[in-house]
């Protein structure tokens, strides 16, 4: 492990409005993204390309009925900047025009938070050393078409951590927290997300919280460790980030994290939003409230698990309509012209719509709190969308919760 390297919001440039959720180019709530730097990764090979997504109508089979936010009845065109009601349940639609937040400015007067950086080595990792690599795409399985066949190697990484701290926060106090995936490069703490906590905080919007971006271990997807990381079915890659990385953010952020799951949230998007809500399903006594941008709930989980035989696909086809409502409060978002069938597999279970759209139905059906927004004239993990919605998208997700009274 490095020694933190610390960044004090005031001092950092603005940069894009690229949010902190991203690795698709912005850090943490990313997708398919670059590897961050590792010992002894080989060259990346491409999978194959991948044809334009097509565009799904909003009022397509199988699409839940979407209320257009600020719209006419009738009407399938939102009011450009308007979200849905911060504190409504239910399916929207937004778009086609979208404009960026206030609160991704910053302002003056309002307290800005810190934001400190380490590394992890994989060395020292219980549970994911080595690490897993690819040099060429997999091919399908002829045993099973639902999986594939990948050939992979062994490397070491280093993953970088990025910690932000709020203003408000009173040192020996457990602070509720935030875990985003795909976090920013070391020496690269995007400063989108603190940002936009600085102004909730300061509105007494959210709580003031602790985000805690975690970058992954490379590649992506299907013989990759970002694959292995955050495509599994499981409860390992929430254990990694409760043994492993928080210990290591109390020590070197000078904090205590809450142990109430009601105060404690994940993120990300891409197959960085599967992982964000297969850490709360597989360990609901830790997490609570979810946030997914272009969810991948589609068949990528790689080694084939034949309890879960379409990866997360089996949250909309079984996992939710079979098993006990969960405590998790889940808000979601999906475009449409995101992901279809961006590989070789042709298995009917890699439309990224279709996955999010049975994802709502799902949570209606079972009586969950959700908030599904579908996004119009909007690709795979779109900027302009997660720069209209991220303030809501975490206003939303920690409603209930008690934000501190101000004078």
């Amino acid at each position: 492990m490095k020694t933190p390297t610390r960044f004090p919001a005031a001092s950092l440039l603005a940069g894009a409005l690229a949010l902190t959720l991203s690795t698709l180019p912005s850090p943490v709530i990313g997708a398919d993204a670059p590897a961050p730097a590792a010992a002894s990764t080989p060259p990346a090979t491409k999978a194959p390309a991948r044809p334009p997504a097509p565009t799904r109508s909003p009022t397509a089979p199988g699409t839940p009925p979407l209320t257009a936010v600020g719209a006419k009845a009738g009407e399938l065109r939102s009011v450009p900047g308007m979200n849905p009601p911060v504190n409504a349940d239910g399916d929207f639609l937004i778009g086609p025009d979208y404009l960026p937040a206030p609160e991704l400015t910053v302002v003056p007067g309002v307290p800005q938070g810190k934001v400190l950086q380490f590394s992890m080595d994989s060395k020292d990792s219980k549970f994911f050393n080595p690490g897993i690599a690819r040099e060429v795409f997999g091919t399908v399985d002829p045993q099973n078409p639902k999986t594939l066949i990948v050939e992979t190697h062994p490397i070491d990484y280093r993953r970088t951590i990025t910690v932000y701290v709020p203003a408000q926060y009173v040192p020996g106090t457990a602070a509720p927290f935030i875990v985003t995936h795909d976090g920013p490069a070391l020496g690269k703490p995007d400063q989108s997300l603190p940002r936009v906590l600085d102004n909730l905080i300061a509105q007494r919007r959210v709580p003031a919280m602790i985000a805690i971006m975690v970058a992954h271990g490379g590649g992506d997807a299907q013989g990759h460790e970002r694959g292995r990381e955050y495509d599994t079915m499981s409860g390992k890659f929430a254990e990694f980030i409760e043994a492993e990385v928080l210990p290591l953010v109390e020590k070197n952020a000078g904090v205590k994290l809450t142990q109430d799951p009601e105060g404690r949230a994940t993120m990300g998007n891409s197959s960085g939003g599967s992982a964000a809500l297969i850490m709360a399903w597989y360990h609901p006594e830790w997490y609570h409230r979810v946030i997914t941008y272009s969810g991948t709930f589609v068949n990528q989980q790689w080694p084939f698990d034949p309890a879960t035989p379409g990866g997360a696909w089996e949250f909309h086809a079984t996992l939710i309509p079979q098993s006990p409502k969960k405590p998790i409060r889940l808000w979601m978002e999906v475009g449409d012209r995101d992901n279809y069938n961006p590989n070789v597999m042709r298995d009917g279970m890699h439309d990224w719509v279709e996955a999010n759209n049975r994802m709502a139905t799902a949570l209606k059906a079972k009586g969950y709190h959700y908030q599904y927004v579908f996004a119009v004239n909007a690709g795979h993990s779109d900027r302009n969308v997660r720069n209209q919605t991220l303030a809501h998208a975490l206003e939303w997700a920690w409603q209930g919760y008690p934000v501190a009274k101000g004078p």
